[in-house]
């Protein structure tokens, strides 16, 4: 090889060696990055039932952790999917407890505040724009909510429930959703919990103050 062709084949080695650092890199974050199928097995390869005291507080602290780090589209899949429900029906209500508080995004209790301040009918309109959004998502879900649910309506014979009460968007929407979360039962509060997923989408792009709560007509 001349010394005039040494520099170039330094250089397309050195070209070729940062791509492939980079492709390594970005292998590594795909397989790092936590999605609703890695929970999905996660979930799947533990017995909740068969643990002892100890181990169930871990594998519930290891699933906050798992599901905390989910991007805000694979966490509406997971909840779409319902992932976590048969754990969930399995917990004491202590366990309840310490899950829910674990799995809330960060800046819940600035949004339930700012919530708070909104007259009843803002807060109205914010829930039905909120409860549109998720019903609109479920719609769209993945397919495999949509075979579950499908077989779940198959056992009942009813059609899919409601994304969330009548009574329980008048009750948000008359009192607050700080005070109704804070007095309900953890079965109330995992019901509230994607509306207030939603409520913070909405309040953190600035829907939830504009066109009377977010997302109304122009």
């Amino acid at each position: 090889m001349s010394s005039r062709q040494r520099p170039g084949l330094f250089a397309l080695i050195a070209i070729v060696s940062v791509w492939l650092v980079a492709l390594g890199g970005y292998a590594v974050f795909q397989h790092s990055k936590m999605t609703a199928e890695k929970i999905r097995a996660y979930l799947a390869a533990t017995d909740l039932s068969k643990l002892s005291a100890a181990d169930r507080a871990k594998a519930i602290r290891d699933l906050i952790a798992k599901i905390s780090a989910l991007s805000p589209e694979e966490r509406q899949n997971a909840r779409l999917g319902h992932l976590w429900d048969q754990w969930f029906a399995q917990m004491t209500e202590e366990e309840k407890g310490m899950f829910l508080d674990g799995i809330l995004p960060s800046g819940f209790k600035q949004m339930m505040t700012a919530f708070e301040k909104l007259p009843p009918d803002r807060r109205h309109q914010v829930i039905t724009n909120s409860v549109e959004k998720l019903r609109e998502a479920r719609e769209a879900s993945p397919e495999d909510y949509q075979k579950m649910q499908n077989k779940n309506a198959a056992k009942s014979g009813t059609n899919q429930p409601p994304v969330l009460s009548e009574d329980l968007q008048k009750k948000v929407a008359m009192i607050g959703l700080k005070s109704v979360y804070g007095d309900s039962s953890a079965e109330t509060k995992a019901e509230l919990a994607p509306l207030m997923e939603e409520i913070q989408k909405n309040m953190e792009s600035g829907r939830m103050f504009r066109n009377g709560g977010g997302g109304g007509r122009n």
